[in-house]
């Protein structure tokens, strides 16, 4: 599949005013509630997987379910990692992630959809499981980006949360 237009947008703004493209607002979510929201979110993407003409493009500027899917299970990957390393090292710098080097690389429109709801949800649980078991006097451990943004595991779990409820938005019309 074709390669997209690379999303160069620093998304940390949706931590402090709601997204005016899906609705999310941070200010209604508790960073306690984000684990249960992810694992709500992972049963979703199941049967959104599972159905027929998951890997076609509806909108040639837009990824399938399926890459949405890869998307998601790689998020949630990425986002266990970096609380670890919160929760684990002082004011760790994350590693770089770019999102639309890894779709291709990994081509996500060829993996198994099947492959890709269980390893997601599995992803999903894992993290959401880091999620219930932050102390509570750790949510406010730093870790700062490579762009230098700086986030706490509290601030970085709504982030987390936007990603995914973002994206179930994008692929709600397909």
């Amino acid at each position: 599949m074709e390669a997209l237009e690379p999303d160069t947008k620093d998304w940390t703004w949706v931590l402090s005013r709601a997204c005016t493209e899906c609705g999310f607002d941070p200010s209604s979510v508790r960073h306690s509630e984000v684990a249960g929201m992810i694992r709500d979110d992972a049963a979703l993407w199941v049967p959104r997987l599972h159905g027929t003409g998951v890997a076609v493009r509806a909108r040639p500027d837009r990824w399938s379910i399926l890459e949405y899917g890869c998307h998601i299970r790689d998020v949630h990957r990425i986002f266990e990692h970096r609380v670890q390393l919160m929760l684990t090292e002082h004011d760790p710098r994350f590693p770089n992630w770019d999102q639309d080097a890894t779709a291709i690389a990994d081509d996500y429109g060829a993996q198994d959809p099947e492959t890709v709801a269980t390893e997601l949800y599995e992803a999903a649980g894992v993290v959401a499981d880091t999620y219930d078991r932050v102390p509570a006097d750790a949510w406010s451990r730093r870790g700062l980006r490579s762009n230098g943004s700086e986030f706490t595991i509290a601030t970085i779990a709504v982030y987390h949360l936007h990603d995914i409820v973002h994206h179930a938005y994008d692929v709600a019309g397909m």
